[in-house]
This record gives C-alpha cells, sequence and structure tokens, in this order.
C-alpha cells in the first residue's frame, strides 16, 4: 500500500476530528454563557437612599470602601477582578463583564445589592470576613445609593 495515500487519508481525520472538537467546545461554551445566572434581586428591600445631595466619590463615598473593600478589591490581585480604588474602576465593575454601578439607578446597581447582602453568595464584605472588613450600615448604604443615583460622580 501507498505510504502517502495512508498519510492523506490520516490527514484528513485529524483535521476533521480537529473540526469537530472545536464545534464542541464553542457549543459548550456558549451554553456555559447561557446557564450563567445574572444576579437578581428585591430593591424594595434596600435601605433607603440618603437625602443628602451633592455627594461625590472623593468625599463621601471612598472613605466608606476603603474601611470595608479596598483591601480586598485593590493591587495587582483585586478579588474578582474588581478594583475599588478610583471612581471609574468602582463603576466598571470585575471579571463579570457587567458594570459594578448604573449612574442615576441604584436600585439597579449590583453593587447597592451586594453591600446590602440581597445576593447570596455575593454578600460584600463577604459575611466570614466581617472580623476584619466591618458590614457597611444602613446609612451608609443609604449614602451610596445616593451617590448612585445623583449620578455617581
Amino acid at each position: 500500500m501507498n505510504t502517502n495515500h495512508l498519510l492523506q487519508g490520516f490527514g484528513k481525520r485529524i483535521k476533521t476530528l480537529v473540526a469537530a472538537a472545536l464545534c464542541l467546545s464553542a457549543v459548550a461554551l456558549i451554553a456555559a454563557d447561557k446557564d450563567k445566572k445574572k444576579a437578581e434581586w428585591d430593591a424594595s428591600k434596600l435601605p433607603a437612599a440618603a437625602s443628602k445631595t451633592g455627594l461625590t466619590f472623593e468625599k463621601d463615598i471612598k472613605p466608606i470602601l476603603e474601611k470595608s473593600c479596598v483591601k480586598c478589591h485593590s493591587g495587582e490581585k483585586p478579588k474578582s477582578k474588581y478594583r475599588m480604588d478610583t471612581l471609574a474602576n468602582v463603576i466598571k465593575g470585575g471579571e463579570s463583564g457587567d458594570a459594578a454601578i448604573l449612574p442615576g439607578n441604584s436600585a439597579k446597581s449590583p453593587m447597592a445589592a451586594y453591600v446590602s447582602d440581597l445576593v447570596e453568595d455575593m454578600e460584600m464584605p463577604p459575611t466570614e470576613k466581617r472580623d476584619k472588613y466591618p458590614q457597611l450600615t444602613k446609612e451608609q448604604i443609604g449614602l451610596i445609593r445616593a451617590w448612585i443615583d445623583q449620578g455617581a460622580k
């Protein structure tokens, strides 16, 4: 039997197998992406937004985040790839690709829900670390909500 003929047949089989593997991988990735559930919460359970106006990130919000969030969400390897050391990073969010803050809408901003403990397994700071990083008070969450509702400036 001709070895060239055998090699050509083998090459075709390899190409077919590689193509099939790539297709299966693509299908698996698409299915996994569809299985990712967006976090959902009952916005009526969020603490009320504070009535204070003129809130800014630097003056009012950053000090709150520095006490409970920035130690894990900064540096070279921030948790969930979510950096909280600048206004732009806080709004942008982390590895989910979704914005953490929707300026003008605290009720739909994931960060407000997470710090309010409204999303299971996404409580921030994590419940097991609250001895080191204190949970935000209702007043602090109210300030964060008001800041977001005022446009997150």
